[in-house]
């Protein structure tokens, strides 16, 4: 039996989105609000504008359903938008499973996951504010290279606060944004008050993303001509995503076709929500149901594990309080190679989405999803990134469930970046080097007993 050829999707440049979706509008209860840490108080646009551009902090309390993507913005992304929506003909056929299998592939970008839908969008807006530095945080540093990127093309300095394991796992991706002149900083560092308390009680920390926002929220504070962005977590972040999902939604018209199931990795929920909102937002409004999972890791649990509670988005408490599945801000999950996913929080969205039974979530070990991913890139041709690996599990779980069922279901998932840049968690799997490291169970509850008291 020969092969079957992989089917590609594409749109013309001019059907690329010229609006973001936000799923505020159609959810059956408003957002929650974002606290102020001393007051417990809702906190006003003006209170958040020390650290935050005006453009995304009207975004992220904005209740209306589309929001224009400037001209700016658009030129950008027809670099590499609209991406290809693939049909995996050959994953089906080596997977001997009824299922119809699509994924979204985002490791077009220049550099090379879905980030830079956001990245190029509030590097924008901080230029056309005046700002002249932006502070950010990054796990795997896909979220730091694509703010290296954005800043680049828009001429602000860049200063990104990496994870410290990732920081030593990722030699290639520290390269990568220096080459476009942002200065990446190992944290825990010993240039803030943040990370010089993390060292003093813990001198070989390996970092969390909760430490490294501390870091680069530290640092924003200190000038009037600095901004700090965030990759991921904040309505205005995912709103930005919701790219990925406008597109997938057109392309499915070209396949003729409509998911019944749709897969995403989870760490913080960008790349989640992107691909996710849109169809969900479809289906609140009366349109089909999809079954929607979100995959995270079994190491740093947050939606399958966490409390679903108001928390601060950082280890030294300097953010908002937000109401999201978490952790506990100081929990510190350990070193696998999905960096990208060892955050302690979820997106104040998708957690409310969760909370409502729209999405179900699962957890798995990372050495299958290794697995997963090489069975992927072997039928297909592409390499994903550890992160998307969780995603290529699950999906090809839901195939093997129509193959035992008999069921003909279409599942999308989101590839949402290759794993280039990952070659050295590969070759550790490769030479059996990469295990299935578990969370301390103390830890976590301690964490989780710290979380702060707001009044209902």
């Amino acid at each position: 039996m020969s092969v079957s050829d992989t089917v590609k999707y594409t749109l013309e440049e001019n059907e690329m989105p010229k609006q973001w979706y936000n799923i505020a509008a159609d959810l059956p209860e408003p957002p929650t609000p974002p606290l102020h840490p001393g007051t417990g108080q809702p906190l006003g646009p003006e209170e958040l504008e020390p650290l935050f551009s005006r453009a995304v902090i009207e975004q992220e309390m904005s209740s209306e359903r589309y929001i224009d993507i400037p001209r700016p913005v658009r030129d950008i992304y027809r670099q590499w938008r609209p991406s290809p929506l693939y049909r995996a003909r050959r994953l089906e056929q080596a997977l001997d499973t009824p299922a119809r299998i699509y994924y979204k592939y985002e490791g077009v970008s220049p550099a090379g996951s879905h980030k830079p839908n956001t990245a190029i969008a509030q590097a924008f807006y901080a230029r056309e504010e005046g700002v002249k530095r932006l502070t950010t945080e990054t796990g795997a540093g896909q979220w730091g290279s694509s703010l290296a990127l954005a800043g680049s093309m828009f001429g602000l300095d860049i200063e990104v606060y990496m994870v410290r394991v990732s920081f030593n796992q990722k030699p290639y991706r520290r390269a990568f944004m220096e080459s476009f002149g942002a200065t990446c900083i190992a944290s825990p560092s010993d240039g803030t008050d943040a990370g010089r308390a993390i060292l003093a009680e813990d001198p070989d920390s390996r970092g969390s993303l909760g430490i490294a926002i501390s870091e680069a929220v530290e640092r924003a504070m200190q000038r009037e001509d600095t901004k700090y962005v965030l990759g991921s977590v904040l309505n205005h972040v995912l709103l930005h995503q919701t790219v990925v999902g406008l597109e997938s939604m057109r392309q499915f018209e070209l396949a003729d076709d409509y998911p019944d199931t749709i897969v995403a990795c989870t760490g913080g929920g960008s790349n989640f929500g992107g691909i996710v909102f849109p169809f969900l937002g479809e289906q609140l409004r009366g349109g089909e149901k999809v079954d929607i999972v979100a995959v995270e890791p079994a190491n740093c649990p947050t939606l399958t594990r966490g409390k679903y509670a108001y928390d601060f988005g950082d280890t030294a408490h300097l953010t908002p309080l937000v109401k999201m599945h978490t952790l506990g801000s100081n929990f510190v999950p350990p070193g696998f190679h999905a960096g990208g996913l060892r955050y302690h929080g979820m997106a104040p969205l998708v957690s409310q989405c969760t909370d409502l039974g729209y999405v179900k979530p699962v957890s798995y070990d990372q050495k299958v999803c290794f697995e997963a991913g090489l069975r992927f890139a072997r039928a297909e041709g592409i390499l994903p990134a550890p992160e998307a690996n969780h995603a290529v599990v699950a999906a090809m779980d839901a195939a093997l469930e129509c193959k035992a069922s008999g069921e003909s279901k279409a599942i999308l998932f989101n590839l949402c970046g290759h794993g280039h840049f990952d070659m050295p968690a590969y070759m550790d799997f490769a030479a059996g080097k990469l295990h299935d490291q578990q969370y301390d169970e103390a830890d976590m509850a301690m964490a989780l007993a710290g979380l702060p008291t707001v009044e209902a």
